[in-house]
């Protein structure tokens, strides 16, 4: 009886994980099937809006000069334009904004600098403050790793000709891209979201959310949905649903890019992947009970169940993981036919599911798609890897933990010669690493009884585990330990010829 109830919840948590996991067929489905449904521009504003452009920054001292200055280069008339510098840094970014926002002063830009006394709500209590002084009647947002395009307003501002229209979002691209392994496997992930999931959901009347960045508001959208709260460490994701529950309409140019520097270190990248899972959470808790009582299609409803609680499924997966070893031993006494007909069926559609939409990601954007699909083994195992860090924040929102919102370091890495190492705001390892490696060496003891049971064919499933426990531990590690020997200038010399380049890069 309890061997039967053990593999009872064992293949609930399969099931619910293969659910998640099949979903990328549908958002795939999706796209192709409303590709006739894309936004179209039908005229455009007979008179240009004014427009505020809001820089958020919090100790940004790498990049805030080249966030302002590539925002006071876009083309738009002056008059129509003022810049909002919002600085809540407490170490040299103050300065080096300030001195900035003093030169594009002195050069005839409409630019300000707006300090807080504290830092209450974070990034979005910054945005909010800064509506109290805006000029504008529409409002762009970019975050400090973006350098907004010279054309990103004229490209945008026009779908507002729509009085319906509460938000533009444009697709994020990366410079740094080809930086590192870590790096370009970040870049295949973001695509799957920017290129499929948020090109679906809007072209097939579904809600998307505008990302915290590289996108322009509507003031009177922001204003009629509550402003921007605090109460989720995803406050644009928050804003979305309910700028969207209010009845705004969203559109979304795939086809227009803003550039930006994605995380060259891991546990930056940890700790922005934990915001954004905690926050997700945070925001079903807050909105879905509202929006599934609310008299919206249900395709909309379903589809926002989803999106709102992906991340679910990385603790699902964790759960998952630790209960391989009791699966295999328990199901000796069933026979391995039941493994066959049950865990690889749908380890296997959920494994291509999931690659499936990466690939149609990349083939969608890039005309050499086919040379990246030999990191989509990898981008399994890290997203992987990945589910003790995220699981930590599920539960973490799930039980009304309250944490800081932790920004993800950015050092101005634009070209693969480009140096983090010694820089500040290095990431921060934690406790959770020694799991991981516990992890990656659980994965290894499951491989090797795999192997003299002779269940070959769940041997590569287990690799894929330990792969990416062990990669992203290891790593965590490594550049922890690399981040600080950086601050030697032997070392740091040392580490910066020529063949240790692609070391130091990884």
């Amino acid at each position: 009886m309890i061997l039967y109830l053990f593999l009872t919840v064992y293949f609930l948590i399969l099931i619910t994980v293969f659910l998640y996991a099949s979903h990328r067929y549908y958002m795939v489905y999706l796209y192709y099937r409303h590709q006739k449904d894309r936004p179209v521009l039908r005229r455009k504003l007979g008179r240009l809006p004014r427009v505020t452009i809001q820089l958020p920054i919090y100790n940004e001292m790498y990049v805030a000069r080249r966030l302002i200055a590539a925002s006071c280069g876009v083309d738009y008339p002056g008059e129509l334009l003022d810049i909002q510098v919002l600085d809540d840094s407490t170490d040299e970014t103050k300065e080096i904004a300030m001195d900035c926002v003093r030169e594009f002063r002195g050069k005839g830009f409409d630019i300000n600098y707006i300090r807080r006394e504290n830092r209450t709500g974070f990034k979005g209590g910054a945005l909010q403050n800064g509506l109290k002084t805006a000029k504008g009647d529409f409002v762009a947002v970019f975050d400090a790793d973006f350098i907004p395009q010279k054309d990103i307003l004229q490209k945008t501002i026009h779908y507002f000709g729509d009085a319906s229209v509460g938000m533009v979002q444009t697709r994020w691209t990366y410079i740094n891209r080809k930086y590192s392994f870590l790096t370009k496997i970040q870049a295949i992930m973001l695509d799957g979201h920017f290129v499929i999931e948020h090109t679906a959901r809007n072209w097939s009347g579904r809600f998307f959310n505008f990302n915290g960045t590289a996108g322009v508001w509507r003031k009177n959208a922001i204003f009629s949905a509550g402003g921007w709260q605090n109460d989720t460490l995803t406050e644009d994701l928050d804003l979305s649903y309910r700028a969207q529950l209010r009845g705004w309409k969203f559109i979304y140019l795939k086809d227009e890019l803003s550039p930006s520097e994605i995380p060259v270190e891991i546990n930056g990248f940890k700790s922005q992947q934990h915001r954004w899972a905690k926050g997700s959470i945070q925001t079903a808790k807050k909105l879905l009970p509202q929006l599934l009582k609310s008299d919206l299609p249900l395709k909309v409803k379903v589809e926002a169940f989803f999106h709102l609680t992906n991340n679910i499924s990385y603790l699902l997966m964790l759960v998952l993981s630790v209960l391989i070893y009791p699966s295999m031993v328990a199901r000796i006494n069933v026979g391995w036919f039941q493994l066959i007909v049950t865990d690889v069926p749908f380890l296997l559609l959920a494994t291509v599911g999931i690659s499936f939409f990466y690939i149609c990601s990349q083939k969608e954007a890039y005309k050499d798609w086919k040379s990246r699909l030999i990191y989509l083994p990898m981008l399994m195992s890290l997203g992987i890897g990945l589910s003790v860090n995220n699981s930590k924040a599920v539960l973490g929102a799930i039980f009304n933990k309250e944490t800081e919102f932790k920004r993800t370091p950015k050092y101005s890495i634009e070209k693969k010669k480009d140096r983090w190492i010694g820089k500040k705001y290095r990431g921060e390892i934690n406790a959770l690493v020694l799991m991981e490696l516990f992890l990656g060496i659980y994965f290894s003891f499951n491989i090797y009884f795999a192997f003299i049971n002779k269940i070959y064919i769940s041997i590569p499933f287990l690799m894929m585990f330990q792969v990416g426990y062990f990669y992203v531990a290891f790593l965590s590690i490594f550049q922890v330990v690399l981040g600080g020997l950086g601050s030697n200038r032997l070392v740091r010399h040392l580490f910066s010829k020529k063949n240790t380049e692609d070391v130091i890069a990884a």
